[in-house]
């Protein structure tokens, strides 16, 4: 196994393969941040003593990989993540130095609006996150990943000053069904939401000779299911007026269907992004999927993968079952001794 951290600063590289002891790459499709980084440097002498040091927090970034080494000594590795640097500390004398960092799109959570905002002139949902995105960073990347590069129109949506700038971005990937994050290059690429059902596995996790599983975990909790959803859009800016649309699970062979032993319970979603009562239809049915998802959290221990992404579908087969899950979160460690964990969410049984 091998790793490599690469600092860099306004655009140059000033540290190649920084030499650490531990490290983690933390990825989360529950935080604004999809990526974070926990990094310690041994040394002290890369305690940052001025604003250019190469850890220090005033625009420095890390970019991080993770491989193998073969015993030719030639090495293959994939890309983990472009981290900026927050919080660095230690012992000035012994060391070491530990510090913190988060992806990119923290850069653009930050620059909140300084002034009202506007959707107005942007005709289409993608044109209006690459534009909200590349004021704050004129050179980002943003990438359509989802099925079709499905780019609908864009309703005219007003913010506030002081509004956080990921949240508008992300407001309107939510308006299209589906979610925005920074990639391991540093791209901010938008994606479907992840469909246990539709979604093919990318990778299989079992126990026993020759698998890769290594412990699993197992609860299950009825917070944050729901079986019916409403939706409403209400938008003075268009001068729209308010509309709304419910679902219900309604399949009378479903744990969850609505007025059944589950009971009923609802969830309530807004944006002013949708017009019609058709665009709240199509976002309630949308919400109702992923809201009668089975609240069932997995934790499996395994053998590392670095090449996975939060959102993927992965198959665990264990104690004598198969089943599909998406990827919520993962940790990947940088040196050999380190666990690798994933949080698996949801849980469909899968066909022999």
């Amino acid at each position: 196994m091998t790793a490599r951290v690469d600092a860099h600063y306004a655009g140059a590289l000033t540290v190649a393969d920084l030499p650490f002891t531990d490290g983690t790459v933390t990825v989360d499709r529950g935080s604004k941040e999809r990526r974070s980084l926990s990094l310690t440097v041994a040394d002290p002498a890369y305690l940052p003593w001025s604003p250019t040091a190469p850890l220090a927090v005033y625009g420095q970034t890390l970019v991080v990989s993770r491989g193998i080494r073969y015993p030719n000594g030639t090495s293959e590795s994939v890309p983990l993540g472009v981290f900026r640097i927050d919080e660095p500390q230690g012992d000035v004398r012994m060391g070491p130095v530990t510090l913190t960092g988060k992806s990119l799109e923290c850069v653009i959570s930050e620059d909140t609006f300084d002034t009202p905002r506007s959707t107005r002139g942007m005709a289409t949902c993608v044109t209006a996150m690459t534009n909200l995105i590349q004021q704050t960073m004129p050179s980002a990347a943003v990438v359509n990943l989802t099925v079709g590069a499905r780019n609908p129109a864009c309703a005219v949506v007003d913010w506030d000053a002081g509004t956080d700038r990921w949240d508008a971005v992300t407001q309107i990937a939510t308006a299209m069904q589906a979610e925005i994050f920074c990639d391991v290059l540093g791209h901010f690429v938008i994606t479907d939401v992840p469909n246990v059902i539709t979604s093919p596995a990318v990778w299989d996790v079992a126990e026993g000779e020759g698998g890769s599983l290594i412990a699993s975990g197992r609860q299950m909790s009825r917070n944050a299911v729901y079986n019916a959803v409403v939706a409403s859009g209400e938008n003075t800016a268009s001068n729209a007026p308010p509309v709304s649309a419910f679902a219900r699970d309604t399949d009378p062979l479903s744990p969850t269907r609505w007025g059944g032993p589950f009971g009923k319970v609802t969830k309530s979603i807004s944006s002013g992004l949708w017009l019609s009562t058709a665009a709240c239809q199509a976002a309630a049915n949308a919400a109702l999927f992923d809201a009668i998802a089975p609240n069932i959290q997995t934790t499996v221990e395994s053998l590392p993968n670095p090449a996975l992404e939060a959102g993927d579908v992965i198959r665990v087969s264990h104690v004598g079952r198969k089943e599909l899950y998406v990827l919520q979160s993962l940790s990947i460690p940088l040196t050999a001794t380190g666990d690798f964990t994933m949080t698996l969410r949801g849980g469909k049984e899968d066909s022999p």
